[in-house]
């Protein structure tokens, strides 16, 4: 087993993407692959969760128009 790693981000915190997030299926109103985020974009960390099978933390963050990304750590940066 994995130890989890701690999160690096609280909730409640704003951060900016550090690249575009383009969907990766877990949106099934929009088409593979398609542009969800761009770099730069300001958000706020909605939830944070950990991914089961790596034991590292994903965070929610909530975009402009109510549009709540998946993230992880190497995506996000504080602002």
């Amino acid at each position: 087993m994995i130890d989890p790693r701690l999160p690096k981000f609280q909730w409640g915190q704003r951060v900016r993407t550090l690249i575009d997030l383009h969907n990766d299926g877990s949106f099934p109103d929009a088409v593979p692959k398609a542009l969800l985020v761009k770099s730069g974009d300001l958000g706020e960390i909605v939830q944070v969760g950990q991914h089961e099978e790596s034991s590292t933390p994903v965070y929610l963050v909530e975009f402009a128009e109510h549009l709540v990304v998946g993230c992880l750590e190497e995506e996000i940066a504080p602002l």
